[in-house]
């Protein structure tokens, strides 16, 4: 039960039980909590104060995450509390940096320009027996060694499908100075292994430092095939899965103890998982979590099938959670042009109550916002139209959008049409009506040279030349985005996942996939290939490999969250 108080800067905090981590809700001396805490334990590890207050944490980082504990001791279970009267904030006298991250999208986006960045690839679905690694690529221009990749580090076990990856701290984490962002998690898609990998104690090198294996998943979560990674403000760690060990969709989440490692539980209530699962996000200022739906892990296993849409088998909602319940509020069916939601983003100033989602099948963005009641809802605000073709697999091609991301000034937002070809950036200062600001091709099934024939096209727009960068012609189509934090380089791979890679573009099977950079014009918008940067996986020690997701170091905009 929430405290509410009628004034605006009323005193009243938000803390989490430390013995069984349940919610803690305080205002003067009065102490209430939900979740499993029954006898009132107050040992918080952390605070927050409500949105509008501004006293008396004037001299404090908003929405500070850390303060230290007076002595004073519970009269029923002797541990410690914070009394109104004793709060001081660790924060206050050292903000510039305690924490993994940023203190703010803002200050993020004045941090250092990226040196390296990670890549999983994938030999799953090329014919090629050896393990999937994670490519260290240095992307410094001042350095002897840039556009290369300067280190490989190979999973143990054969077809993994690494896939995404994300981190054990982030700027969640900010305020807490005993974290460190030093592991990367990289769950497995098709085998169900977390590896986590060190890149702390050699960042240019990283090496393995754990593995989880499926059964630990399998038996203690009932879930299967992670995907999205994100660290949690309370240390821990949570992957969202697609299904269940039996291959069938099930949309859960997996918590792992953020410094063992090992296999915690379900985030999710029992009974509570979705039909489906894919990414997603969380906003604690909001008490929210939103999640979207792929499809059943043994429909897409091997390639698309478009009959598997007609049995239901692909999802197409957004799923509202209570953070703080972990129940699920609402699933928002956003219908035939909304099917297959990937990637969903809120926009990063945690004070926002809206964002984006890229749907694939029908070419469509969805923006997501909190309704003046309370509840939330979707409205279709971009629309990439299909295409009549012939020459391909069926009479009408659609956009395929596969990823999105937003700038950390949350002015663009990018996405990728993978059967199309085409990156687009579309200005969202006005949220509801976004504007396209630039477009690149770069590669894609509708190349002038190539055997499909677009017969009509609502946007009317030419078939594109193939692209050649660096002498060598861009296999594949753009995929996976990762923007830099200043948002003037937009770092782009052409490999979806293993079975449709085969499926829709087979000569990179072959050929391997290749990560190039765009840049960006921030002030009037716009897109232009870096022609001088190409990194080629074709060329790769063990045969051509599949680079998917890209991450840097020190965070970025699909990784941090800010509470």
């Amino acid at each position: 039960m929430v405290v509410r108080l009628a004034s605006p800067c009323a005193p009243v905090g938000l803390g989490l039980c430390h013995s069984d981590q349940s919610i803690v809700y305080w205002s003067q001396n009065e102490i209430t909590t939900t979740g499993p805490c029954k006898t009132k334990c107050t040992q918080y590890l952390f605070f927050l104060p409500p949105p509008s207050c501004h006293l008396p944490y004037k001299t404090c980082t908003k929405h500070c995450s850390s303060l230290i504990p007076a002595e004073r001791t519970h009269r029923k279970s002797g541990s410690l509390w914070i009394p109104r009267t004793k709060k001081v904030c660790k924060m206050a006298t050292k903000c510039t940096g305690c924490g993994p991250g940023y203190k703010s999208p803002l200050d993020a986006m004045k941090g250092p320009r990226e040196e390296i960045v990670y890549l999983p690839c994938i030999y799953r679905n090329t014919g090629i027996q050896k393990p999937d690694y994670l490519a260290t690529v240095d992307v410094d221009p001042k350095s002897p060694t840039y556009c290369q990749i300067i280190h490989r580090l190979p999973m143990p076990n054969l077809n993994d499908e690494l896939h995404h990856s994300g981190w054990n701290a982030c700027s969640s984490c900010f305020g807490d100075s005993s974290k460190k962002r030093n592991r990367l998690i990289l769950p497995s898609l098709i085998s169900s292994r977390v590896y986590i990998v060190d890149t702390g104690t050699d960042p240019r090198a990283p090496q393995m430092h754990k593995i989880v294996e499926p059964t630990d998943i399998f038996w203690k979560t009932g879930l299967a095939n992670p995907h999205t990674t994100h660290c949690l403000g309370s240390g821990q760690i949570m992957i969202s899965s697609l299904g269940d060990p039996s291959g069938n969709g099930k949309g859960g989440f997996i918590l792992l103890d953020g410094k063992t490692f090992e296999v915690v539980g379900n985030w999710e209530l029992p009974g509570e998982a979705a039909p489906f699962g894919y990414d997603f996000w969380y906003q604690p200022r909001h008490n929210v979590m939103m999640s979207t739906e792929w499809g059943a892990p043994k429909a897409l296993a091997y390639g698309f099938n478009l009959e598997h849409v007609k049995e239901g088998l692909y999802g197409s909602k957004i799923h509202v959670w209570d953070w703080t319940t972990h129940k699920r509020l609402q699933s928002l069916d956003l219908g035939e042009e909304g099917a297959i939601p990937l990637e969903i983003r809120f926009l990063h100033d945690p004070a926002a109550t809206e964002g984006y989602v890229g749907c694939a099948l029908q070419g469509t963005v969805f923006r997501f916002y909190r309704t003046p009641k309370g509840d939330w809802a979707a409205e279709k605000v971009i629309h990439v139209p299909s295409k009549k073709v012939e020459g391909w697999a069926l009479p009408v091609m659609p956009s395929l959008i596969t990823d999105i991301l937003i700038s950390l000034d949350d002015r663009f937002l990018y996405f990728s049409n993978w059967l199309h070809g085409d990156i687009r950036q579309y200005d969202i200062t006005n949220r509801r009506n976004p504007r396209l600001a630039g477009q690149l091709f770069l590669g894609g099934s509708i190349l002038n040279d190539g055997p499909v024939k677009v017969l009509e096209d609502p946007e009317n727009q030419s078939q594109p030349p193939p692209r050649t960068i660096k002498g060598k012609r861009i296999p594949g189509s753009p995929q996976m985005l990762q923007l830099s934090l200043d948002g003037k380089r937009l770092y782009v791979t052409t490999s979806l996942y293993s079975g449709w890679d085969k499926q829709f573009y087979p000569e990179m099977i072959k050929e391997g996939s290749v990560m190039m950079q765009i840049d960006v014009n921030t002030a009037n918008g716009g897109l232009k290939v870096n022609e001088n940067f190409l990194v080629d996986f074709g060329k790769e020690p063990n045969g051509p490999a599949l680079a998917h997701e890209l991450r840097y170091p020190g965070g970025d905009c699909t990784s941090d969250i800010w509470l």
